[in-house]
């Protein structure tokens, strides 16, 4: 069942009591969650207890009415799905109650289904490749914010999870700025531009919502450094850039945790550099440096998302210099994430000894609310959230 987008701004959410450009004039500091089931009142109210502002949501990990939550069919977009945009919307609530702002993002949209959702778990790249599937992409976008634009929570519409527009093309990830300068180039103006797209996006956002800010993440998975092969800002001067800080990749993420010898940090070499704090540090300059070309004040950047796997030996060190370096620039952040309730491995309060088979046992068994949290991991991340109070 799908409600036209008249119906939808029907809906009765409270109207905002600000424009909330303003929320982001200052440094917020929140988590991510990308949790498999709608988060309740407990969990909203937990991080907001660590001094979070603000919280990165994902609906696209629960099951709805159709096969793909709220969109019903990314195959095949007919409207919202009533039911689900009730769902939502009562999440939106509990986090408004927990004094918590949130930035919707879907993991796919029409034109583009998240990996783990495919049936070979391969990068689905139709959106980048096909014109023909913007314009539903972009319709569902209007129809999102013709229904959220006047609930309080909403603090930004984050317009797609790491999109890959260079996927199966000439252009390899981590490649020099003269490589993607020359990509761009050739692909300006075509399906694969992410500005274009992103600026019709927003330009469709706006004809409904004119004053929620869009925030939007670059390019190859969001890697900080591809937004050096844009040319320009976007048009809306409501937007925020976002980037997402895992490099080296390697190292900070799960495969390395079955490597015999895993990758340290600092000191290991991976992607043609030593990656030392100095090269984390040079890394999330990236995104400072081309803002400042392009006349974009520091406070309209986010890491989005950042992280390690909490079982590895350096994921301490690692955090502490990204944290480090984010607030010296003072950006906006997120980490990766909050009591995710299908996956442990970036869930720093989980205690050391809780390994990950245990985890999804007691998971399964209904027993999370078993799981010792007292990880000092965690306290890294606490000690700069409670810049926020």
């Amino acid at each position: 069942m799908t409600l036209t987008v008249t119906l939808i701004a029907t809906l009765s959410t409270p109207l905002k009591a600000a424009d909330l450009i303003g929320f982001w004039g200052t440094p917020q500091r929140g988590a991510n969650s990308f949790n498999g089931l709608p988060p309740d009142q407990a969990y909203f109210d937990a991080l907001s207890a660590t001094g979070a502002t603000w919280v990165r949501l994902t609906f696209s990990k629960w099951k709805g009415e159709g096969r793909d939550f709220l969109i019903g069919d990314i195959d095949n977009y007919q409207g919202l799905v009533t039911s689900d945009l009730k769902v939502l919307t009562d999440t939106l609530d509990r986090a408004h109650a927990a004094n918590l702002k949130v930035v919707i993002v879907p993991l796919g949209i029409p034109g583009t289904r998240w990996a783990q959702q495919t049936p070979d778990g391969k990068y689905d790249s139709r959106l980048w490749r096909e014109e023909v599937w913007q314009e539903p992409a972009i319709r569902f976008w209007g129809d999102l914010a013709a229904a959220l634009k006047d609930h309080p929570a909403i603090a930004a519409y984050n317009l797609i999870n790491e999109p890959v527009p260079e996927h199966k093309s000439s252009l390899e990830q981590h490649s020099d700025y003269a490589a993607m300068d020359a990509w761009y180039t050739q692909h300006q103006g075509s399906s694969r531009d992410l500005l274009k797209f992103y600026d019709q996006t927003t330009d469709a956002i706006r004809k409904v919502d004119p004053l929620t800010p869009v925030m939007v993440d670059a390019g190859w998975y969001a890697d900080a450094r591809t937004f050096g092969y844009w040319p320009r800002a976007l048009k809306d001067q409501r937007t925020l850039y976002a980037f997402h800080m895992y490099e080296p990749y390697e190292a900070t993420s799960a495969p390395n945790m079955q490597r015999r010898i895993p990758y340290r940090y600092p000191g290991t070499e991976l992607e043609q550099k030593k990656w030392t704090q100095l090269a984390v540090w040079a890394h999330i300059d990236a995104p400072v440096h081309w803002a400042a070309k392009h006349n974009i004040p520091t406070n309209r950047l986010v890491a989005g998302e950042f992280g390690c796997m909490r079982l590895w030996a350096d994921c301490g060190t690692y955090l502490e210099d990204v944290l480090t370096r984010l607030e010296y620039r003072q950006m906006h952040w997120a980490f990766y994430s909050f009591r995710e309730d299908v996956w442990d491995g970036m869930d720093y309060e989980l205690s050391p000894d809780l390994k990950s088979g245990q985890f999804y046992w007691m998971t399964e068994q209904g027993r999370s609310d078993e799981f010792k949290r007292d990880n000092p991991l965690f306290d890294i991340i606490k000690n700069y959230l409670k810049r926020n109070d």
